[in-house]
This record gives structure tokens, C-alpha cells and sequence, in this order.
């Protein structure tokens, strides 16, 4: 009796057991569903949403937001990728770039600032236009430079026509707190700027060499950008920053107008479609997860097929 007892307990115990897995592994499944589910249909599309008719005569208008650096929507991927489309549509009579940025890489910038002059060229027919709301300071203003004019609000924040690199030296507290730095390199640079070591005369020369050359190209893409309607001035590429009524008297900024005013005034075509274009979700979901995203799924999809 006792026997048969124990059989019934051992026998009800494996059946809760399955009956347990049975459960995680339809809401595994289910979840695993779900994000595909996401994921198709975000690949349907990846860019920003068109706010009225592409095929009647309209301004096209792209939206550079916050830092210019590879991997973000201000990215020189995603905003050469968005003036393609735009300079693509015969119905788009110019493009207006809508600057809000304090500047980025000076690589992405000078990749978007060639491709805007490439596209001009082949596309004489459509203005380019930067209209500056809060900040094109920097890689911003390096941008801005490549359009055939440029509009700012009076109290705009626009220049900052410099180069900067920043770092932070822990010597001298090292030695209060009694600690020695030790590294080993192969090639006498190859510990340039550590904050933990004193910095090396040559090597300060050297990063200012750098950092002046990129300064020059900056320079050369503005005077090339602006040509004769910049004023002479002994601070003009001193990396300080001016109030769009400023930089109007400068010749850095050609006059006051919004996207608004610019589309009806100017481009004569009213009527704006935006046209950035924005990393969709499945891409937003592989750079935030990446591979640890795909090792999960593969698990999940393991531990399924051994239940």
C-alpha cells in the first residue's frame, strides 16, 4: 500500500514538473513571437514619415538633432542617406536642413558637407538651405557651411569654428595617494595622453599639430561654403560663437527666417515633407542588444528543444 502511495506522489510530482515546463515554454515562445513580430514589421520602413503629398511640388526638409556622431540620427549615414531621397524626388523644388546641433565628429561632419556640395552639383536646380534654430555651433556650422545660404533666428547661437580635445591629468593625486602607474607599450606613443603619466613635451606638440591641421580643413570647408560673404575679422576662427543677428553681420549667416518662412519665401513650394529618416527598430534593437540579444534567443530557442 504504501508502495503504490509513494508511485502516486513520484507519478504527480514528473506531471506538475511538465506541466511547468509546458507553461515557460509557451511564454517563451510567445515572447520570442512577439519581437519577430516587432521586428518585421519595423524593417518595412526606416525613416521618417512624409507629412503630406510626395507627388505635388513641396519643400523637402531634414532634421540634424543633437550630437553629429557615427551610430546616432544626426549620423552622416542616415543624413546624406535622407538629402538622396530628397535631391531623388522631382516634386521637392529645394531642401531645407534643419540645424539643431552643438557639433560631433569633425568626420562625420566632413562627410555630410561633401556629400551636400556633390549633390548640388549634380541637382543645380534645387537650393539647399540651412535654417538654424537654437544652436549650429561647430560640426553644426560645418554643415550649414555646404548649403547655398543659411537663415537664423536673431537669438540663434551660431560659429564655433574651432577644434577641442579634452582629457583630465591625475598625476599629482596619484602621488598624494602614494600610486604608481605602470604600462607597458610597444612604440613610444602608444600611451599618448594617458591621464595617468605626466604628458610628454613632443606628444603635446604633436596632438596640437593634429588638432590644428583638422582646425585648417575646418577653416577651408567654411571659406569654400561661404567664399566672399564672409567679413574679415581676427576672430572669426577662434572657435568663439555669435547670436544669428551676429553672425548675419559676420556674412557667417545670410538672415533671419524659420522653415516656415524659408519654404514660402524663398523655395516658393509651401507645403514641408520631412524627409529624416531614422534608424528603425530592428536596427535600434541590434546596436542596443546586439550579440547578447541574439544569445538569448538562441538559448531560449536551445532550451525549447530539449523539453
Amino acid at each position: 500500500m504504501d508502495q503504490q502511495v509513494i508511485e502516486k506522489v513520484l507519478l504527480a510530482h514528473v506531471q506538475e514538473q511538465r506541466r511547468a515546463r509546458r507553461w515557460a515554454n509557451f511564454w517563451r515562445l510567445t515572447t520570442l513571437c512577439l519581437v519577430i513580430v516587432a521586428i518585421w514589421i519595423s524593417s518595412f520602413g526606416s525613416g521618417g514619415q512624409l507629412t503630406a503629398n510626395p507627388t505635388a511640388r513641396h519643400t523637402a526638409m531634414i532634421d540634424l538633432q543633437g550630437i553629429i556622431e557615427h551610430g546616432t540620427t544626426s549620423s552622416a549615414d542616415l543624413i546624406n542617406e535622407s538629402l538622396r531621397e530628397a535631391f531623388k524626388n522631382s516634386h521637392a523644388a529645394g531642401i531645407i536642413l534643419r540645424i539643431n546641433s552643438p557639433g560631433g565628429s569633425p568626420v562625420q561632419s566632413g562627410i555630410v558637407f561633401d556629400e551636400i556640395r556633390r549633390l548640388k552639383a549634380a541637382h543645380k536646380d534645387k537650393p539647399v538651405i540651412a535654417v538654424v534654430e537654437d544652436v549650429a555651433a561647430s560640426g553644426g556650422y560645418y554643415i550649414a557651411a555646404a548649403a547655398d545660404s543659411i537663415y537664423v533666428n536673431q537669438s540663434s547661437l551660431v560659429g564655433s569654428i574651432g577644434v577641442r580635445m579634452d582629457g583630465f591629468g591625475f598625476t599629482e593625486a596619484m602621488k598624494k595617494l602614494g600610486v604608481e602607474r605602470r604600462v607597458l607599450t610597444a612604440g613610444e606613443n602608444k600611451a599618448l595622453l594617458d591621464p595617468f603619466l605626466p604628458i610628454d613635451p613632443k606628444q603635446r606638440a604633436a596632438v596640437q599639430s593634429m588638432i590644428n591641421e583638422v582646425h585648417g580643413q575646418f577653416i577651408s570647408a567654411v571659406k569654400q561654403g561661404r567664399g566672399d560673404r564672409l567679413k574679415s575679422g581676427p576672430e572669426l576662427f577662434t572657435g568663439m560663437v555669435w547670436t544669428g543677428a551676429k553672425s548675419v553681420e559676420l556674412g557667417l549667416a545670410d538672415g533671419l527666417g524659420t522653415v516656415d518662412s524659408v519654404a514660402r519665401d524663398v523655395i516658393k513650394a509651401e507645403d514641408v515633407i520631412d524627409y529624416t529618416l531614422q534608424p528603425n527598430f530592428a536596427e535600434r534593437l541590434a546596436k542596443r542588444f546586439g550579440a547578447a540579444a541574439g544569445d538569448a534567443i538562441f538559448s531560449a530557442m536551445m532550451r525549447w528543444s530539449i523539453y
